[in-house]
């Protein structure tokens, strides 16, 4: 059974850091490019950040410079680290093996003062 489960969200004011993880688990992780996303409420789901199988990654225009993905493999887990946080980051941020229709359920980051 395929689970995707995303931990580490939480209330930070702006300026802040937060890292978010994703356990992956019930398939060959290695194999598969990983995403995280995020949706505000009343907009639409946006990529984050991408990382391929080999490490490369790739980011939306708005958290370029400030975000940072990275995957390790023997724990079969993704991270997105979060700098310079800002309130428009706020949102519920979800992983994805890209391709698929695995996605996990979801944490709420809220960056308010």
């Amino acid at each position: 059974q395929v689970q995707l489960v995303e931990s580490g969200g939480g209330l930070v004011q702006p300026g802040g850091s937060l890292r978010l993880s994703c356990a992956a688990s019930g398939f060959t992780f290695r194999n598969f490019a990983m995403g995280w996303y995020r949706q505000a409420p009343g907009k639409e789901r946006e990529l984050v950040a991408v990382i391929s199988s080999g490490g490369s990654t790739r980011y939306g225009d708005s958290v370029k410079g400030r975000f940072t993905m990275s995957r390790d493999n023997a724990k079969n887990t993704v991270y997105l680290q979060m700098n310079s946080l800002e309130p428009e980051d706020t949102a519920v941020y979800y992983c994805n093996a890209v391709g698929t229709r695995y996605w996990g359920q979801g944490t709420q980051v809220t960056v308010s003062s």
